[in-house]
């Protein structure tokens, strides 16, 4: 299998879910994931990956994480395909070419109910826009990240489990896939 990205979700944020990224890559490589690397401190790991079961992948990263950590973690895989999918068919392409700091890609783990996106549209009434691909939620957030009412908790409670990565990020971890391929 070609190159995947793993995404833990809810690490290192806050001083909460501490994950330090040396110990992160000795447990993909004690997985024997080879070619291991982190991205950043917020949980970004890309590896090629022993087994080739994307479910088989995430079930033994979080049982090992769980075991290293001694609290669940949950992880999103996305493989390097995936990831340059992502930056290709974004339909906010010109926004995070102009301000990439205002796009977010919320990688979600299971693709959401079919009214997801009208339920979170009903819900939300910000100037925010997004879009789902797949099962990815692209957001575009013209007034920064910062100052929107827009959360992932609810966001989450409308589409299901996620984890977000601003477009840097997608950007890079699709470069170092690549890298794997």
């Amino acid at each position: 299998m070609a190159a995947v990205a793993a995404l833990l979700r809810a690490v290192n944020v806050g001083g909460h879910g501490k994950v330090p990224m040396d110990r992160l890559r000795e447990v993909c490589e004690g997985l024997g994931h080879r070619e291991v690397a982190t991205y950043l401190q917020s949980g970004n790991v890309v590896f090629r990956p022993a087994v080739h079961e994307p479910a088989a992948i995430v079930a033994g990263l979080e049982a090992a994480l769980a075991a290293a950590f001694g609290a669940r973690i949950d992880v999103i895989l996305r493989t390097g395909v995936e990831l340059r999918a992502v930056l290709d068919g974004s339909p906010f392409r010109d926004e995070a070419a102009a301000d990439p700091a205002k796009l977010l890609v919320l990688f979600l783990r299971d693709t959401p109910p079919a009214d997801a996106m009208d339920r979170l549209a009903a819900r939300h009434k910000g100037p925010e826009r997004f879009a789902l691909v797949g099962r990815d939620l692209h957001i575009h957030f013209p007034d920064g990240m910062g100052r929107s009412k827009l959360s992932t908790p609810v966001i989450e409670k409308t589409v299901g489990l996620g984890t977000g990565r601003n477009w840097n990020t997608v950007t890079a971890l699709a470069r170092m896939t690549a890298e794997r391929a």
